[in-house]
Parts: C-alpha cells; structure tokens; sequence
C-alpha cells in the first residue's frame, strides 16, 4: 500500500499524466524536488505507468469485442497465448461462469471475427462467446467522448508513437525527436489533448491504491439503455462499462478494496432502477492491460 502523498500523486498521474512537477507539488503541499523524487519512485517500480492512449476512431480500432473463455486444461497457458495477439488489449483469468475474459479491439467486424476464430483455434479453448461492444459509457483508461475533426499530419502520428511509449516524455526529448522547437512542441501535444485525439494517463496497479480486487459483470435491462447505463457507471467501483449486443445488454468492470466491498458495488448495480445481473465474476489475475496500438505512418482516410 502507498503512503496518503503518493496515493494522491498517482490518482493526480491517472487524471493527467502530463501533470507538471510543481502542479503535483501544489496538490500535496510537498517541494517540487520532493515530489519529482516521489514520482520517479513510483514509475521505476512500475507502481504507476504513464501512457498516452489514442483514440479508438483515430487508429480505426472502433470494433470492440469482449470475449469469455471456457478451456481444457491450463486457463493460464490459454490464456498467454490469447494476450500475445496485438489486439488484445485486456485478458484476466477468472472465477464464475467462465475460465477467462478478453476484450479485443479491432478495424472492423470482420476483422473482430477473424480475431475470434484465432482465439477459438488457440489449444485449450473449449468455447468462446463474444459481446460486441457498441458504446464505451465510461472506461477509467480511455478517451470515451465522441473525436471532433481532427487533422493530423506526419509529426502528429510521430508523437502519438511517442507518447504511447512514454507518456510523460519531456517536451525536450519529443522536440529533438520531431525536430521542432519546444514551444511548438508543446503546443502540438496540448493540441492532441484538448481534441481527445491522446489521453495521457497513469495505469496504476490496482494492489497499490488498495483495490485488491477486480471482478466483472454482466447485465440485462428493462427500459432506456443509456440511463441505465449512465446510472450503473455512475456507481462509485465501477471502472469500465459499455452497452452492446449479445447475451447482455451491458458489460462492466468493477474494483474494490476487499471482495466485501466488491459485493457492495454489485448490490449497488443491482439496486439500479431496471437493472439484473445476468452473471457475474472474479478477476483471479490480470494477464495484459495494454492500450498502445499499432500507428500508422501516414494518417488514414486523410485525418
């Protein structure tokens, strides 16, 4: 567990990954030295990971499918091999109805299909039932509001790359790198910010900030979807919620201090006005959680 200060200068990096040293230091009321050192800490040891996430409608990876895994065998096995596909952005091995869950985030439907066939080929895997994701209501991660008109050019798509790798690269690296002055540098980054083009946030492990637990769900609803959803995501746990097509309406993901408090955000979904839990499960282990997708060199469909 982290002390109070570094607890509030990761959830500080989750919100905005390219928080200055002295705007961290004002939030914690420590010397920018002090909280320079503080958070250099936390990224060496991988408590916190800052990571800038492009949008999905950017990349062309708008089809999103999330996939629950019975097998044969070792789920572990089954699931190393499931994760090592560079769609494949979430993969945890779980206790309830299935063995495994994975989401998977693609061009197309096609594409998503072709994604699933090679997960159902993968040895071990028994079956594989998919929930096409159609709208993210909320996803603690990634940039979920609708993407403006954006043009980008080469230099753009060249600090994408970048801020995928390291999302608080300083502004003298990325400058050398595109070959610009800071100034227009930074302009450029706010620039991709502001227009939800790139979050940047910190990933943090869950074990550090106290949420010990992880557990997913699967509901039914009866009335309006999207106030339905709005209201289960706005339960407080709730870190992931999309609305779709398949055997629910909603798939969501929630976290927790203890597994009591895990079922207290689950009584509290279900108390939601028009809401079932159809299923639900335990995350035993967190396999992959990567957002960094593959760039293209040169922008798509002119943006």
């Amino acid at each position: 567990m982290l002390d109070a200060v570094d607890a509030v200068l990761v959830r500080e990096l989750q919100r905005d990954g390219r928080a200055t040293f002295q705007a961290l230091a004002d939030r914690v009321g420590l010397s920018r030295t002090a909280v320079r050192a503080r958070v250099q800490n936390l990224l060496e040891t991988q408590v916190v990971r800052v990571v800038g996430i492009v949008h999905a409608a950017v990349v062309g990876a708008e089809a999103i499918g999330h996939v629950s895994v019975t097998v044969e065998g070792s789920a572990r096995e089954v699931a190393a091999a499931v994760a090592e596909r560079p769609a494949v952005s979430f993969t945890a091995l779980t206790a309830g109805p299935y063995d495994l869950v994975a989401q998977v985030r693609t061009r197309d439907d096609a594409a998503l299909a072709a994604e699933v066939d090679h997960i159902r080929s993968v040895h071990g895997v028994r079956s594989a039932e998919v929930f096409r994701s159609v709208s993210t209501v909320r996803d603690t991660h990634a940039v979920v509001r609708e993407l403006g008109e954006v043009t980008l050019d080469d230099i753009d798509w060249r600090l994408l790359q970048e801020l995928q790798r390291d999302g608080r690269a300083p502004y003298t690296r990325l400058a050398h790198i595109i070959g610009l002055s800071q100034a227009a540098t930074r302009a450029r980054v706010v620039r991709l910010m502001r227009t939800g083009v790139i979050q940047v946030t910190g990933l943090a492990d869950p074990l550090a900030l106290g949420a010990a637990e992880l557990g997913g769900f699967g509901l039914v609803v009866t009335g309006g979807l999207r106030k339905v959803a709005e209201a289960v995501a706005a339960q407080e746990g709730v870190r992931y919620l999309a609305t779709g097509f398949g055997r629910y309406d909603i798939v969501g993901q929630a976290e927790a201090g203890s597994r009591g408090e895990l079922v207290a955000v689950l009584d509290a979904i279900r108390s939601v006005p028009g809401v079932t839990v159809r299923e639900s499960w335990h995350h035993l282990d967190v396999v992959k959680e990567s957002y960094a997708v593959e760039l293209p060199e040169q922008p798509l469909n002119g943006q």
